[in-house]
């Protein structure tokens, strides 16, 4: 049985689990019998299919509402503000690569951003939010990679603090902000006032073409004034590192697409015991319950070690990290004949048709432009 463990999902994502386990009938039930019920028998639903369904129809449970405020609160600024269409090229014809950053441990392993920041790297820096503040500081800076993109996905208001790092304001005027029109207003007044240039965009998360959705309702309202042609719309994958990549193809028109820092997975060698997520709003652990046997069938398929023929590795999954793996995988296949997408993060869970895998001394040699 597990003493002590640890999940990486923050306290409203917990919250959310309880809801759908007792919402299937498992309330008064252990967590081993639910999981046993989502992954014992997926006959008729795979495994895949059920834990999307989860994260779907949960977070819209969680979160609706406050999307709604936001955009509400956002409105007025996203009117005066700029479209992120204003990002695309005017000429597309050039074949030019970018490097998606996220803050995996294999960032830190394989020391990528000082490769990054000591080299003589031509193209498109996208950084994640939450990763933002140690590439500045690792020397990855935007006077020196001067197509330099930061992103916000994530719609807490936590995610200000990755923009008030002091020096994010030090680089702040030559750094080019991502934002959906439904993040929370403090984190857009952080990004602007550290002297970013913000560019939105749409979210698509319950976006239906023959049924009035929200996505829909709120590029009418946004088209009627200022930005008649709308603004972009993304799918995100559930997490920024992959709204990331799809903005570096989709809308900054990169042919090539690297990513580092993007593992979704934990290193095969740290305990579960060790992995441990401490709420940034409430400075708890938030712990895994105790009844779940690690050493079951079911856990092993809900908590799966992944092996990563491509640089002969495994990786730990959580089920939020099957899903993000699974959604950008999908993602990466649908499009492999629009765009290049590399996995240089020299390990992780992103292999498969459609990723070609390198490290990343050998993409900044081949890829320079």
């Amino acid at each position: 049985m597990l003493d002590n463990f640890s999940l990486e999902i923050n306290e409203n994502t917990l919250q959310n689990m309880k809801n759908v386990k007792e919402e299937m009938g498992f309330g008064s039930k252990s967590w081993s019998d639910w999981f046993e019920a989502l992954f014992g028998n997926s006959t008729k639903q795979s495994e895949k299919d059920i834990i999307e369904k989860i994260f779907r129809d949960g977070i819209l449970k969680v979160f609706y509402e406050d999307w709604v405020r936001y955009f509400a609160l956002n409105l007025e600024n996203i009117w005066n503000g700029h479209s992120a269409k204003k990002l695309i090229p005017k000429k597309i014809g050039k074949a030019h690569s970018a490097i998606v950053i996220g803050r995996g441990p294999s960032l830190q392993r394989h020391d990528h951003l000082k490769l990054l920041a000591t080299s003589n790297y031509k193209g498109t820096i996208i950084c994640t939010d939450g990763a933002l503040p140690e590439v500045l500081k690792a020397g990855v800076i935007p006077t020196k990679f001067k197509k330099f993109y930061v992103v916000t996905i994530d719609t807490l208001e936590r995610q200000k603090d990755f923009y008030s790092d002091p020096i994010c304001k030090k680089y702040g005027n030559y750094i080019k902000c991502i934002l959906p029109t439904i993040v929370p207003p403090v984190v857009y007044f952080t990004a602007k006032n550290a002297g970013m240039k913000i560019y939105w965009i749409h979210t698509l998360f319950d976006y239906k073409r023959d049924d009035v959705s929200f996505n829909q309702i709120e590029n009418i309202v946004v088209k009627a004034k200022n930005h008649k042609n709308g603004l972009p719309a993304i799918q995100t994958g559930a997490n920024v590192g992959t709204a990331s990549w799809i903005i570096a193809w989709s809308i900054l028109k990169c042919s090539t697409v690297a990513l580092i820092g993007i593992d979704h997975g934990y290193d095969v060698q740290t305990p579960w015991n060790k992995i441990k997520q401490i709420d940034p709003d409430t400075g708890r652990i938030i712990t895994f319950p105790k009844d779940v046997d690690q050493n079951s069938d079911v856990f092993k398929k809900a908590y799966p070690t992944i092996y990563n023929p491509d640089f002969d590795c495994y990786s730990k999954q959580t089920p939020t990290f099957v899903y993000y793996s699974n959604a950008l995988k999908e993602f990466i296949f649908r499009t492999r004949k629009r765009v290049k997408t590399i996995n240089a993060t020299e390990g992780g869970t992103i292999f498969g048709e459609g990723i070609e895998s390198m490290t990343l001394k050998k993409f900044l040699e081949k890829y320079k432009f």
